[in-house]
């Protein structure tokens, strides 16, 4: 954890005399323990030169938060993740396991604090300070990428609070980005994040602005400026949903200047157990030499689950979607279909490929859970540097 931030922790909690040495030993007795646990083996079939790759992994997390005193309180949690029965036939780049033998799984193993912080509110207003978790509106730009093993955290203090009824207002400052490789990709920054959202009746008005910055000692900026509009409307017996955005993004350094533009439209109906989703996203492109980005977003999440588009490419994205959920045998159940294209083509990158995805998954009881999920992506244009990629996941998983 940053430094600044262990120092602050501590100084909150030492130094105010008001507060009693049996109320604290009451607070941090009166906590609650958490365990959560997930066994998951993927498999990665890729079209090129690399060996298929195949990881079976165990997530651990434990944690302990501590009762309330005035207001105050504490939280710890440990992560840990580890291969299980040496299926460990995969890549992870950053961290220079298994370097170009075989497909990229993102699964390191490592052990680390996941969260540390102190957190203090009242009923107007929640404060956090240390390592913590922070999402933001469908963590489309801010997340934390909880479907890979180790998860994204920040080093920050964010606040959130009320300024009105239905008016949400929320700050963060965030220090390090403690990203999904362990320690060995962290990135030390100074980003703002500034959230504001309005509950209207007919569905939720929100305004953003995400300043990022590396804190590397160089000219860079990632400035997005965004609003959207998300709700639901009851019918008789359907259920109308429907969510627009929009956002200006720049990026600049020292040596280079862009601006690119983001745009989302969905619209669903859900009716007689299913709910059927057409969407529109786009992730535009200046002049085929930058795409708009999301750096802090659970990108598993968006532009289908094989995550070739992690990173948006120059030309920018178009992904135009639809989607059919429901439930089977006590489960959720749910197909997806992406069409991928180019924002700003050029002559040799047009179509960026297509992608199937499917899921199961089931709760078994309060504490345990599993599901299998698939994601079949057929590349376009050769140019664009993608491959034909299909990847397999079974996992189980239990919470305490």
């Amino acid at each position: 954890m940053n430094k600044s931030f262990a120092a602050l922790l501590l100084t909150c909690a030492t130094s105010s005399s008001a507060i009693a040495a049996g109320s604290i030993t009451e607070a941090i007795t009166s906590g609650e323990a958490n365990i959560d646990l997930r066994l998951r083996y993927e498999n990665v079939d890729q079209n090129n030169a690399v060996d298929d790759a195949d990881a079976l992994t165990l997530r651990t997390r434990l944690g302990y938060t501590t009762g309330s005193f005035n207001g105050f309180s504490a939280k710890i949690e440990v992560e840990d993740v580890s291969v299980i029965g040496g299926v460990d036939d995969y890549t992870v780049g950053p961290t220079g396991f298994n370097p170009g033998e075989y497909s990229v799984i993102a699964d390191p193993e490592s052990t680390e604090v996941d969260q540390a912080y102190l957190k203090y509110t009242n009923e107007y207003v929640t404060a956090k300070l240390g390592r913590q978790v922070i999402t933001h509106d469908g963590h489309r730009f801010i997340g934390h990428v909880g479907w890979r093993q180790d998860r994204q955290t920040f080093d920050a203090l964010t606040v959130s609070g009320k300024l009105v009824n239905d008016v949400k207002l929320k700050y963060g400052y965030i220090s390090k980005r403690n990203r999904i490789f362990a320690e060995e990709a962290d990135i030390q920054s100074k980003d703002h994040l500034l959230n504001a959202s309005y509950v209207t009746p007919i569905g939720k008005l929100t305004g953003y602005a995400y300043l990022l910055e590396v804190d590397n000692d160089t000219n860079n900026s990632l400035d997005t400026y965004g609003v959207s509009f998300k709700g639901t409307k009851k019918l008789d017996k359907m259920k109308f949903l429907y969510h627009l955005e929009y956002a200006d993004q720049k990026n600049e350094t020292s040596a280079t200047k862009f601006d690119a533009e983001y745009t989302f439209i969905e619209g669903g109906i859900s009716a007689a157990g299913l709910t059927a989703k057409v969407g529109y996203e786009v992730l535009g492109s200046d002049n085929s030499a930058y795409g708009f980005s999301t750096p802090l977003a659970t990108l598993h999440k968006f532009n289908g689950w094989a995550d070739q588009f992690l990173a948006t490419p120059a030309q920018g994205l178009v992904d135009t979607y639809a989607s059919l959920s429901g439930k089977a045998f006590k489960g959720k159940w749910a197909i997806v279909y992406h069409d991928y294209e180019a924002d700003d083509s050029t002559a040799t990158v047009d179509d960026l490929g297509d992608e199937i995805n499917l899921l199961y998954a089931k709760k078994f009881s309060k504490n345990y859970s599993g599901g299998i999920k698939y994601a079949s992506y057929d590349s376009g244009d050769a140019a664009a540097g993608k491959v034909d990629t299909d990847k397999l996941w079974i996992w189980a998983s239990a919470s305490f």
